[in-house]
């Protein structure tokens, strides 16, 4: 049986590993010219394994031990991990929004340039642009305090 300083450690380099994976997957769309099918799906295999990097330790090492820890650094920590989720789930609606209407105009994989977002859709693509990048802006933020957060207590606790 792996030690809780072993399993701590194994959690500390699982989410960050997450971070490389972040940045490349948005380097994927930040640098695409188009986004197209391909582009979206290679773009999603880093998105998805850095959230699995993330939310695997988060659900079966992190959350059964928080009530038992509660205290100050850990509720700090606790509390900006929870709202980099929830910022994500904000940035969700309007990336499903966004999709859909990608998806129904072809324009993954019939990419026109003279097509703009903003004129498919329902009237607000705006609003759901904004709401995803405020989604994956206050994520990124967030999570990066909960890193922090739980490096500082992991060598609090450990080193």
């Amino acid at each position: 049986m792996l030690s809780e300083a072993a399993i701590a450690t194994i959690v500390l380099v699982a989410v960050a590993a997450s971070f490389p994976c972040f940045v490349y997957g948005a380097w994927i769309m930040i640098d695409a010219e188009a986004v197209t099918w391909d582009v979206l799906v290679y773009h999603l295999k880093f998105i998805v394994v850095g959230l699995t990097l993330t939310t695997v330790p988060l659900v079966t090492w992190m959350l059964p031990r928080v009530l038992e820890q509660l205290g100050g650094l850990v509720a700090f920590h606790a509390f900006f991990g929870l709202q980099a989720y929830a910022f994500l789930l904000f940035g969700f609606t309007g990336i499903v929004r966004i999709f859909r209407a990608k998806y129904e105009h072809n324009l993954y994989t019939e990419y026109d340039e003279d097509v703009l977002l903003s004129e498919i859709g329902d009237e607000n693509m705006q609003f759901w642009r904004r709401r995803l990048r405020i989604g994956v802006f206050g994520y990124v933020l967030c999570w990066i305090i909960a890193f922090l957060s739980g490096t500082a207590r992991y060598v609090a606790l450990y080193v």
